[in-house]
């Protein structure tokens, strides 16, 4: 029998090892290899090359905020930054603050000598502070720190880093922080910031305990509401962003979004509306200005009403509902008509029509005056009144013992039985200036009349249908009305409608209300109609107690900005979201908002569908996700689109 050798026997383990050896942790995460050689930054050799330059912080203000300062800097791309923290011993920083404060004693003398009182002064003020940091450490109240701050910037093609480093550099010193290149050190740079936490560059700076307790928390706010439903991701962190407008810690659950147009925001409003609607069973109604949101309606299984000079469909501005109020004291419910309120709402809108597109100054407060007095004579005629029973007819037949057993609605005034009422004043009124206005509001009042066949008479007449509860989603498309006034107007007669009809539904208590949002594309057509802006601050002040979310979406803020009476649905909503901008517009948010230079320049940057999230005292960088599913029916842009669905 012939022996094997040793070289004829299979080396089982190297066999194993050859088939089964598994990579190490360093070999999937690293890359292939890394190129120092330029002395400006480095190339990342795997897959797909990526070039990267490291920085250093080289100057700080004497002041620093550091969760501002690392706000601005993870807002130019993709960014990595290590801060190294050293205690520093307190003998050697009372040694360090008595040199300092000896050294300065000496500069004071040289100014006082020389006659310079503004610099002795400055120099006074330094070494008190001085004093005062040394006797705080002494006393064991204070400590110092040293702070090593090292930064790389990624990028997957090289001219892109030389801008992206330029604009963090220019935008950077506007704040006075200092960057430098770490020139002739990339790669001991690049390793001080590589989580082994090999400390291999020295610049630092000295913090006391209350400039370096600003470090935590760092940059960015986690928005997860645990009743919310997903937005989209943190870009900077990349964890989801819950979010529940109607959460108990916001003290509203109104929202604004702000967009040049393009930037996404029918996509971003669609989606949360699906989502919530699905998720949270949230009541959504839209005011849709260009027609974006019928097929959300279809989707979702909702309504869609269209209003337009050939629709039958029919909107009455007189329509008023009872409410149910909660008593403060007692706890208690009670049912109440507010008519006052309503004969205010139906005056303003009749006044805006009055105007008409040229906001006519024919109009004025004795004009409102007339509109007013024969508005509430209209429901005086009626017999409607502050009682909540005044606006219902008795069914006598169905009384027994005093109960009353069935009630109808009565039919409401409508702006035809109003003009009519209006003849017969001007007839019976001979005093001059009120027979001016009269001829003046039967004249301009006549196009929205049925009778006499106006072009917009479709606010005249009894309303053609209800707003049903339940419904997931109620779409009210004005988009086929003319643009410069009968869109404005429109607007301002349903939100109107829609406070009636649909808000004041709800309980005050918010255990039995629904939770409700109305929204209001292309809010910018109101602001030039004072009554429109008007009525829309109420419905802001008023929704949170009705349980009902205010959404406000528009494309120039400038035009909020530029309206005093307007901003106030801004301080209405704690919900702010802010997509892309035009650089017009920078300015003016950064001054009502307090954005950081970073968050600026990164409005301005942003691609489609990314923004600035900012949640009552929370902010996050938004990357917004709608699902393919969900793009074929929230995208309107033919283009994206047609993408999507190629991919």
């Amino acid at each position: 029998m012939k022996k094997k050798n040793k070289e004829d026997v299979p080396d089982t383990n190297n066999v194993e090892q050859g088939i089964l050896k598994r990579k190490t942790l360093k070999e999937i995460i690293a890359p292939s290899g890394i190129d120092f050689t330029n002395i400006d930054h480095l190339e990342i050799i795997s897959n797909t090359k990526r070039y990267a330059r490291s920085f250093f912080v080289s100057a700080l203000p004497r002041m620093c905020t550091f969760p501002e300062l690392f706000r601005d800097m993870y807002l130019f791309g993709d960014i990595n930054t290590s801060i190294y923290i050293t205690p520093i011993k307190e003998e050697k920083s009372q040694n360090d603050l008595n040199r300092v404060i000896n050294e300065l004693e000496t500069e004071r003398i040289v100014a006082a000598d020389k006659g310079n009182i503004n610099r002795e002064s400055t120099i006074t003020q330094k070494r008190f502070e001085a004093e005062q940091l040394r006797d705080e450490i002494a006393a064991g109240f204070n400590k110092l720190f040293e702070a090593t701050i090292v930064s790389t910037l990624f990028s997957y093609n090289l001219e892109e880093l030389d801008r992206a480093t330029k604009m963090l550099s220019s935008e950077m010193s506007k704040t006075m922080v200092g960057i430098r290149s770490a020139w002739g050190m990339q790669e001991e740079a690049f390793q001080t910031n590589m989580p082994l936490m090999e400390k291999k560059i020295t610049k630092s700076h000295t913090f006391d305990r209350n400039s370096m307790g600003t470090v935590f928390p760092f940059t960015t706010s986690e928005i997860g509401h645990p009743t919310g439903v997903p937005l989209g991701f943190n870009k900077q962190t990349g964890t989801p962003i819950l979010f529940d407008n109607f959460h108990s810690s916001l003290t509203n659950y109104n929202m604004v979004i702000f967009a040049k147009s393009g930037a996404g925001k029918s996509v971003t409003m669609k989606t949360l509306v699906s989502r919530s609607s699905v998720l949270m069973g949230i009541e959504s109604l839209a005011l849709d200005a260009e027609g974006e949101y019928t097929i959300v309606a279809e989707s979702l299984g909702g309504i869609n009403v269209v209003i337009s000079p050939t629709s039958k469909t029919v909107i009455n501005i007189f329509d008023v509902e009872t409410e149910t109020i909660k008593d403060e004291i007692t706890g208690k419910e009670r049912m109440v008509l507010s008519i006052e309120n309503k004969v205010e709402d139906v005056t303003q809108g009749l006044l805006t029509m009055a105007k008409g597109s040229t906001r006519s100054t024919e109009v004025n407060e004795l004009t409102k005056q007339i509109i007013a007095e024969t508005v509430a004579e209209e429901y005086a005629a009626l017999g409607i009144n502050s009682n909540p029973s005044s606006l219902y007819e008795q069914d006598t037949t169905g009384i027994i013992k005093g109960d009353m057993l069935s009630k109808q609605k009565k039919k409401m005034p409508t702006i035809g039985s109003w003009y009519r009422r209006l003849q017969v004043k001007a007839k019976d009124n001979k005093n001059v200036d009120y027979q001016y206005h009269y001829s003046y509001l039967l004249k301009v009042m006549k196009q929205y009349i049925r009778e006499y066949d106006g072009q917009m008479a479709y606010f005249d007449g009894q309303s053609t249908f209800e707003l049903l509860d339940g419904a997931p989603f109620i779409n009210l498309d004005i988009s086929q009305l003319e643009e410069r006034f009968a869109r404005p107007l429109a607007q301002q007669i349903l939100l109107s409608w829609i406070w009636e009809k649909f808000v004041k539904k709800n309980s005050e208590d918010r255990e039995k209300a629904a939770k409700k949002r109305v929204l209001v594309d292309e809010a910018w057509m109101l602001l030039p109609y004072p009554e429109a802006v008007d009525f829309l601050n109420k419905m802001a002040r008023r929704a949170r107690k009705r349980n009902v979310s205010l959404a406000i979406i528009s494309q120039r803020f400038q035009d909020f900005y530029e309206k005093p009476e307007a901003q106030a649905v801004l301080t209405s909503s704690d919900t702010k979201l802010f997509l892309a901008q035009d650089k017009s517009e920078i300015q003016y948010l950064k001054e009502v908002f307090k954005l950081s230079e970073g968050e600026a320049n990164f409005l301005v940057t942003c691609q489609r569908g990314e923004g600035l999230l900012k949640v009552g005292s929370d902010t996050a960088i938004l990357k917004i996700t709608p699902t393919k599913k969900e793009f074929e029916f929230v995208e309107t842009n033919l283009n994206q689109l047609a993408k999507m669905k190629k991919n």
